[in-house]
């Protein structure tokens, strides 16, 4: 099975080679002479079935993106262990000076119901526990403000306001606030709906989540 898996990888790496990237050739050329100049970092889950440049139509060149269990952003900490994520922002932010940051958060999340579940420590699992611990806020101000509600309705609210969480972990990065505060880069709050396609932005505005398809004026 395991065989037959990789056979499969590799007759789509053929078909690409053989009709995507000839069909992108062009410009697949100007992003190795030019290098890359993506206008924003994508933050989202490594669920499979979750393809930022699927999701958004976008082409080589177009997203940074940094993919981890539950599209959590830790909040900045200058010590000098490893940091996958905040060196994504870091470079992101400082060398690319993306425009916007996107964090995207995503239904039937695996992440937001492990949070509800009981997981036995071990050393097979011990920096999973560790990481999930960046959605215990959203958990939290779940259960208080959907107490009485259905296990789906409170997992799908956890799963978007957990993304608000984020992005107020992401303003605790030196860099990131700084250029928030000097009106050069903005943050984004997504859920996207693997049921239908659909993805939500969070309105700042009327503290709700919104059909992007409306900001977009289509």
């Amino acid at each position: 099975m395991l065989l037959n898996n990789i056979k499969t990888l590799i007759a789509g790496h053929s078909n690409f080679q053989s009709v995507k990237f000839k069909h992108n050739k062009e410009r697949f050329k100007t992003l190795v002479e030019e290098g890359q100049d993506p206008k924003a970092l994508f933050i989202g889950c490594s669920d499979s079935r979750v393809m930022p440049a699927l999701i958004t139509n976008s082409k080589p060149g177009d997203l940074f993106i940094a993919r981890n269990i539950g599209n959590f952003v830790a909040p900045y900490n200058p010590d000098s262990s490893y940091h996958a994520t905040a060196s994504a922002i870091e470079y992101a932010v400082s060398v690319l000076e993306v425009s916007d940051i996107i964090v995207c958060g995503h239904s039937e999340c695996g992440a937001i119901s492990a949070l509800y579940k009981k997981i036995t420590p071990s050393d097979e699992n011990l920096h999973t526990i560790k990481w999930l611990e960046l959605g215990e806020n959203a958990k939290k101000a779940a259960l208080l403000s959907r107490r009485g509600e259905s296990q789906k309705e409170i997992l799908d609210y956890t799963e978007r306001v957990s993304v608000i969480f984020q992005i107020e972990n992401l303003l605790t990065y030196p860099a990131v606030k700084r250029r928030v505060e000097e009106g050069v880069l903005f943050l984004h709050g997504w859920h996207y709906d693997i049921r239908n396609g659909n993805i939500e932005y969070y309105d700042e505005e009327t503290y709700e989540f919104r059909d992007l398809s409306e900001k977009a004026g289509v």
